[in-house]
């Protein structure tokens, strides 16, 4: 894979670890919901669920200052599904997104080009909605190449 935005992650304890944004940022403490980990920070679901809902945000703000636009704040709230496969594994089947502007419509005057057209600037959700390939690598301490 090319270059592009990178973390390293680094087990605590169980299931919570910290994530490592470059050195710019502070560390970001991550574990499963209860009971599966302790519940001390975002789980998986919740980080997925935060970055669509995240990137859908702003590229909306992006979509209004091209067209010198203001909606008076935005502000969203998302949830994800998750149901069993065929295997019966855990999956999220689907992500809902709602945001709001802080102004009515009427007083954002180009607001129906803004709309038809923001969902595409955003890089994570239609990555998302498209399904993503992961390429998974697994080595041992000593490097050793195991899957």
């Amino acid at each position: 894979m090319g270059p592009g935005p990178s973390i390293t992650i680094t087990q605590i304890e169980g299931y919570k670890f910290a994530i490592d944004f470059g050195g710019i940022l502070p560390h970001l403490m991550v574990d499963e919901a209860i009971p599966i980990g302790s519940g001390e920070g975002p789980f998986p679901e919740q980080l997925l669920v935060s970055s669509v809902t995240n990137c859908l945000c702003a590229s909306l703000v992006f979509a209004l200052g091209k067209y010198k636009q203001e909606a008076g704040g935005i502000r969203a709230e998302a949830y994800c599904e998750v149901t069993r496969n065929a295997e019966n594994r855990l999956r999220i089947a689907g992500i809902a997104v709602a945001i709001s502007l802080g102004a009515t419509a009427d007083s954002v005057p180009r607001i129906d080009r803004v709309l038809e057209q923001f969902q595409r600037f955003c890089t994570v959700s239609e990555s998302v909605q498209a399904g993503i390939p992961v390429v998974v690598s697994v080595r041992d301490s000593a490097g050793t190449l195991l899957t």
